[in-house]
């Protein structure tokens, strides 16, 4: 491999995790600079079911969720730990109209009645990835280590700061992109969820416009995660029981065979929300290299991240 080519990639979460790989791939030497472990990042709390969440451009969007599909798609096949293709069901009060993602997953089809819990007369099924993040995001820093890419505990406060001495600059900060390029359009949108054991529970259920408030039940190895909540500009991560035990209530709706489950830890993370993507290059200046943006991903941190950073490749460069 090359080694004149030289770029550093700041975030250590999903985003630059796959960013950093991808340029590996393309003959980049690659240091992940990150100011926290991964299992302090905000993708390491991902409940990480594909399904795009509070991001866009709709268009751009789809492009990146579906190669992002494919490539977890693969992943699963392939055993890598943490992924698998997860059944899913999606329910609706009224009949669905046609969802804008469907192109990008495959068959979605009308849920039979059999299907459904009591009080739904219609749902979606379909077949997602689901990335146990506690499980792969660990499992992905260590491959990418595996490969040659360095990963190092460092804070920055500038790009310039960043890529000393790099050819480029990989921004993936997510909710720090407001400090770090001064981008005030990030803001946090708070997800509250609820860790709960699995009493056999394989289906992955969703109401995004359940009454009391959105509901999702993801069923991993040992354990189920529900949701959630999309609060806006809600900084505080301190565990809140009372709104646990609200999920829990709107879950049970949707999940039934869950009635007896035993709660085993609140949490709360913030998503780098902003009105749009940012993928972007910016040329070199006098104080720094050139700097390729790749942040503001909403809920769909997970959803978005390969085709994110096949197209962040493509701007680096052969």
């Amino acid at each position: 491999m090359s080694v004149d080519r030289r770029a550093v990639v700041v975030g250590a979460g999903i985003a630059g995790l796959s960013c950093a790989i991808r340029l590996h791939e393309r003959d980049w030497s690659v240091r992940v600079l990150t100011a926290a472990p991964v299992e302090e990042s905000t993708s390491h709390l991902a409940a990480a079911v594909w399904f795009p969440t509070r991001a866009g451009p709709r268009d751009r969007v789809l492009d990146w969720g579906r190669r992002t599909y494919d490539e977890l798609a693969a992943q699963a096949r392939a055993g890598v730990p943490g992924v698998v293709m997860r059944e899913s069901l999606a329910l609706h009060r009224e009949p669905p109209e046609p969802q804008w993602w469907a192109a990008a997953v495959g068959e979605v089809r009308p849920a039979r009645p059999d299907e459904l819990p009591p009080g739904y007369p219609h749902g979606l099924r379909f077949a997602v990835p689901l990335v146990e993040m506690p499980v792969h995001l660990p499992w992905l820093a260590a491959d990418a280590q595996r490969r040659g890419i360095v990963l190092e505990r460092r804070r920055v406060a500038s790009l310039a700061e960043a890529g000393a001495g790099a050819d480029l600059v990989v921004n993936c900060s997510g909710l720090g992109a407001r400090t770090l390029v001064g981008d005030l359009s990030v803001t946090p949108v708070r997800g509250r969820i609820v860790r709960v054991s699995n009493p056999g529970q394989a289906l992955s259920v969703r109401d995004e416009a359940h009454p009391a408030g959105r509901a999702y039940v993801h069923p991993r190895e040992h354990d189920c995660v529900l949701g959630g909540t999309l609060e806006d500009d809600a900084w505080d991560t301190t565990p809140d029981t009372v709104a646990g035990a609200a999920i829990v209530e709107r879950c049970l709706d949707i999940a039934p065979a869950l009635r007896d489950a035993v709660v085993l830890e609140h949490l709360a993370g913030l998503r780098p929300a902003r009105p749009q993507v940012r993928l972007e290059a910016e040329e070199a200046t006098a104080d720094r290299p050139r700097v390729i943006h790749d942040y503001g991903h909403g809920g769909s941190g997970v959803t978005l991240s390969w085709g994110c950073a096949d197209d962040v490749a493509a701007l680096a460069g052969d």
